[in-house]
């Protein structure tokens, strides 16, 4: 899309427990595309290659504390990336019940974490696309739920915002 001209500015919003150190890496020397990780600290990778903005979290960090760093972290990396496009990478792997996510949200703190995300973007007339990322909770019932409720709430915002657009 870069390429091809389509888009000037892209943000990645990697919210999955792993901090982006793939995507940091890729797009490092392009100046185009802003990447904004939050991720556990002590999780893998161990070696971490920086973002343009990385919040690396403590274990066992609550709804309360990821999600006051996730608005401001947003708000932040927004303001900065002036972006035509986000990607959100979505995790379901900050849930509390992921055995190698080290992290400590709730289901409803994960919604709350998608509903931040589509907000934001809605707002500022910003389009998502969305990208699940791992899981690893001990019942596949409880990733599924996650995904889906993510998908769900993303429904939500595309209906607000295409009605926005339709005109």
């Amino acid at each position: 899309m870069l390429n091809e001209k389509h888009l000037e500015r892209i943000i990645i919003l990697d919210c999955d427990v792993h901090q982006g150190n793939g995507t940091a890496a890729v797009f490092s020397n392009e100046p185009c595309v802003f990447t904004f990780s939050i991720h556990g600290s002590k999780n893998f990778p161990f070696h971490k290659h920086p973002g343009d903005l990385d919040i690396a979290l403590p274990d066992k960090c609550d709804d309360a504390t990821y999600l006051e760093s996730l608005e401001t972290g947003l708000r932040d990396s927004l303001a900065h990336a002036r972006a035509e496009f986000a990607i959100f990478i979505a995790g379901a792997d900050p849930f509390e019940g992921d055995r190698l996510g080290r992290l400590a949200l709730t289901k409803g703190g994960l919604a709350e974490r998608d509903r931040l995300i589509f907000s934001h973007c809605s707002q500022q007339g910003i389009p998502v696309a969305v990208v699940m990322g791992g899981g690893y909770a001990r019942d596949v019932e409880d990733i599924v739920e996650i995904n889906m409720q993510t998908l769900l709430i993303a429904a939500e915002f595309q209906t607000q915002f295409s009605s926005r657009f339709d005109t």
